[in-house]
């Protein structure tokens, strides 16, 4: 028998932005773009509410929660924040999945055996919020997609076992909503038939519901049924990272558009040295105010350096950039990413200047990517 455990931290943006500052505690905070095209990427307990929710645009949520504390997000933070989380889980756990910035599974298989499954799991959650002051809910069950459901139903800030014998009487009074990959549309669909609980869905027969929804009917079957053959992939290296940016306003003001891409690459360079990796893949990224988005790539020998990426970055965005008209978004990505550090590159690297940027790197390390900038970047 299966046992997975699942971790999703709780309002992540929103907690971390409150062990940051105190006051926020109890406040009503939505976070997300402050813009005129901003949308809310998460929201309290407390703005919830009120009717905001997660990818509402910011105008909309304003409106709904106008006493709320609305706060452009620290992605640095943030970023910091899932590293130190996934060293806990990577340090204690057999195999664990990623799921993204805030969730995570853990395959137990077998442990119960020996640690006491369920045990271990809330032995792991307290670790991580002893060590990180983060609130975090754990659901455990016998496969990915019903301890997924019991997080949902442990939150906020608590855990939820449900046995094998447990899982038929678990789901069924739950809305099909609940439900991991039934969308708004899909429940609509399913309200319309009647449908509207997880224990009506099991009784439809398989060849109506793929008759309904075509492949997705099989996929509601068996998931009225809490199946789910769905593995834990074992955690892997990064293979890109990327960084884009959606105006307010659109724009063609060229020395803004390169100021831009000059910052956004400066970050992510040093995002590849702290992290000790080098890359061999640079793309630039534009959307126009049409909407048309057209992307060009370049490769390069393997490396970190900011004067080799920013050059690069700025040439594809010359060579990309031919319709004289307002742009939407720009964005830079680097691929092809393996571990290494820079290397000194002979008749061309001053060691002066390495020097240089090994002390930079020290102080972005300890106060954030934006506490020394360059000045064709600001």
């Amino acid at each position: 028998m299966r046992t997975i455990a699942h971790m999703d931290l709780d309002t992540f943006f929103v907690s971390v932005e409150r062990l940051k500052d105190s006051r926020l505690n109890g406040r009503p905070i939505m976070v997300g773009g402050t813009g005129g095209r901003g949308v809310v990427s998460s929201c309290s307990y407390e703005a919830r509410q009120f009717g905001v929710h997660s990818g509402m645009p910011m105008r909309l949520a304003r409106r709904l929660c106008p006493h709320g504390v609305v706060m452009k997000g620290d992605y640095d933070a943030y970023t910091q924040y899932s590293q130190g989380i996934t060293e806990i889980i990577k340090e204690e756990s057999p195999i664990y999945e990623k799921a993204s910035i805030d969730e995570f599974y853990i395959d137990m298989t077998g442990m119960e055996r020996f640690f006491g499954g369920t045990k271990w799991a809330k032995n792991l959650r307290q670790r991580v919020i002893r060590e990180t002051g983060l609130p975090i809910s754990l659901g455990v069950s016998v496969n990915k997609m019903v301890s997924k459901v019991a997080t949902g139903e442990a939150k906020p800030n608590g855990a939820r076992e449900v046995k094998d014998q447990e899982v038929q009487n678990f789901l069924g009074p739950m809305p099909v909503r609940k439900i991991p990959l039934i969308g708004k549309q899909m429940s609509l669909d399913l309200a319309y038939m009647g449908v509207k609980k997880v224990k009506t869905l099991r009784g439809i027969p398989r060849e109506l519901l793929e008759c309904a929804f075509g492949k997705h009917g099989t996929m509601l079957y068996r998931r009225a049924r809490g199946e789910d053959d769905a593995p834990v992939v074992q955690h892997s290296e990064q293979k890109s990272m990327s960084n884009e940016r959606t105006f307010t306003e659109d724009t063609m003001d060229i020395h803004k558009l390169k100021a831009l891409l000059t910052s956004m690459t400066e970050k992510l360079a040093f995002k590849l040295r702290q992290s000790d990796r080098l890359t061999a893949c640079v793309t630039v990224k534009i959307r126009y105010t049409d909407f048309d988005t057209v992307n060009k790539q370049a490769k390069i020998p393997y490396c970190a350096s900011d004067e080799i990426l920013i050059e690069k970055v700025l040439n594809l965005f010359d060579s990309l950039y031919q319709r004289r008209v307002r742009l939407r978004l720009v964005g830079v990505k680097f691929s092809h990413l393996v571990p290494g550090k820079p290397q000194i590159r002979l008749f061309e690297s001053i060691p002066r200047q390495v020097d240089l940027y090994q002390a930079l790197d020290t102080l972005k390390d300890r106060y954030g990517s934006d506490c020394v900038v360059r000045a064709s970047g600001m």
